[in-house]
């Protein structure tokens, strides 16, 4: 591609990976807005599922993901997710990405929750993605420049194709960057939740600026909470990996009641909807929950990161029990994008977690999310590496671009009370009333001002906190359409799957504002 630029937006697995296989192009350029680290990548204790395993296959890893996304996935996207992921996999583990060993140097594969085959590889115990980004920055080694604390706010569009970005720093000082390909690996939107597993700057900001762009995005309404957050202090204050369970830990009552038996034929590895609404449902009746770990041997050695956030908030390892509740997750939705990760705005791709690619489904396997972060990644750069006439001239500032009359902000409401609202409404058990209440909040901050006009001029707090607006209303309004229950979308008013729903995608682009009201 010569001198053509490419832009990276975010650091996590998904980003890092598109970068790796990318690195010989001449001017790709990564933006963060924090640090590189910080990420949900970073913080992915869970480690990555693949048929790598003897006695596995590619087909049986096919039928759990189905199962798991309750055949709401993309079957054509599933099977390229499995039967790429094994030797995407080799190939760093070739390269020198070493996963837990037994004694002998074997693999250690790992169970977790609707895997029907210990397939899940590990690093470092839970430091799975610590380990896979560290590989991936060491790879790089400063071959791609990696922009930290510098947020894009703005994806730049002319005649239909985007074209660019606009950053801004710390300082406010804003930049125009013209580029061949835009690639938002930007993550979900988690982070709009009180109880959250995510870094905070997982907003669905790059969900938002795709959305406002033109954009499709779809599958909104599907989030997953993880069943066991660590719980201390009236918070949770950190992720409990699916992988305790996958090692023997079960989920009981203060009087030691099995809080999953007669829940689910899986028990305590039922998928994690079923699992976080039985938790739920215990809390509301005022009962506390534990992760009873008295039966997993060497729990200190063996889950580190986790042994080390309950010292630091004073939960006791050796009483066996860890009290937890669910938190916010997983977007399974996103930005639609095809098998190469191509949006439906031409010059912009999107993968990892802000992507919808139909490989999870209405819920995600465990252990999925790493996994679709490296195929996708990969085929992205693939995508790329093969185009040739680029439209564009380099990664270069460029204030030349025609500029949007300024955007003017309204009164914004606190992040704070954003994260109250949705997780009061939004939440694992949701209702017609509760989503007509997130709706209608949503809607009074002026949602159709935040579709047009320039950005540039406003901080970079409040531009966050508008896409937050967006992001939490798409999934609210998603929530309310969809009149049916199927995996992480519960409403107590349609408790059941509906097949009129089977198979069928709420796509939504910012058009839809010019029609009827929206959501009602």
């Amino acid at each position: 591609m010569g001198k053509d630029g490419i832009i990276i937006v975010g650091s996590g697995l998904a980003a890092l990976t598109a970068a790796y296989y990318l690195r010989a192009q001449e001017n790709v350029t990564i933006f963060t807005k924090k640090n590189r680290v910080d990420s949900n990548s970073w913080r992915a204790q869970g480690g990555v599922a693949a048929a790598l395993a003897t006695g596995d296959d590619w087909r049986t890893h096919f039928h759990d993901t189905l199962m798991a996304g309750c055949h709401h996935n993309d079957a054509r996207m599933v099977e390229l997710l499995v039967r790429e992921g094994p030797k995407r996999l080799q190939e760093w583990i070739d390269a020198g990405m070493a996963f837990d060993t037994d004694e002998h140097g074997r693999p250690c594969f790992g169970l977790e929750g609707g895997h029907s085959h210990r397939r899940i590889l590990h690093a470092g115990g839970d430091q799975t993605g610590k380990a896979l980004v560290s590989f991936l920055l060491q790879q790089l080694n400063d071959r791609v420049p990696l922009v930290e604390e510098e947020q894009v706010i703005d994806l730049l569009i002319e005649d239909g194709r985007c074209v660019g970005v606009k950053t801004m720093r710390k300082d406010g000082r804003v930049s125009v960057w013209r580029a061949s390909a835009v690639v938002l690996a930007t993550g979900g939107c988690a982070g709009l939740y009180t109880f959250t597993s995510n870094a905070l700057t997982a907003t669905g900001d790059g969900i938002a600026m795709a959305y406002r762009a033109g954009a499709a995005v779809a599958d909104m309404e599907f989030i997953q909470f993880h069943p066991t957050m660590l719980a201390a202090g009236g918070r949770a204050v950190g992720l409990v990996s699916e992988a305790v369970r996958g090692e023997g830990a079960v989920l009981e009552t203060e009087d030691g009641r099995r809080v999953m038996d007669g829940v689910h034929p899986l028990g305590d590895l039922a998928p994690r909807d079923v699992v976080a609404r039985a938790i739920v449902a215990e809390l509301e009746r005022g009962v506390r929950v534990y992760l009873n770990i008295s039966a997993v041997s060497h729990f200190r050695r063996r889950f580190p990161t986790i042994a080390a956030l309950c010292e630091a908030h004073g939960v006791d390892l050796e009483a066996g029990r860890l009290p937890v509740v669910p938190g916010a997750h997983f977007l399974m939705g996103g930005i639609v994008v095809n098998e190469w990760g191509q949006t439906t705005v031409p010059g912009l791709y999107a993968i990892g977690e802000a992507a919808c690619t139909g490989v999870h489904g209405a819920n995600r396997l465990a252990s999925n999310s790493l996994l679709e972060a490296i195929v996708f990644g990969a085929r992205v750069a693939d995508a790329i590496n093969c185009q040739a006439g680029w439209p564009t001239s380099g990664r270069r500032a460029d204030r030349s671009v025609d500029r949007p009359p300024c955007l003017l902000a309204p009164p914004l409401p606190g992040r704070a009370h954003i994260r109250e609202q949705l997780s009061a409404s939004v939440g694992i058990v949701r209702d017609r009333e509760r989503l007509r209440e997130a709706v209608d909040w949503l809607e009074q901050f002026s949602l159709p001002h935040w579709l047009e006009g320039d950005v540039e001029t406003l901080a970079a707090e409040e531009i966050e906190t508008g896409y937050m607006l967006l992001a939490g209303w798409l999934v609210a309004s998603s929530a309310l359409r969809r009149t049916e229950s199927r995996g992480g979308h519960y409403r107590s008013d349609f408790p059941h799957p509906h097949p009129d729903w089977q198979g069928r995608r709420l796509v939504r682009t910012k058009e839809e504002w010019a029609s009827a009201p929206v959501g009602r």
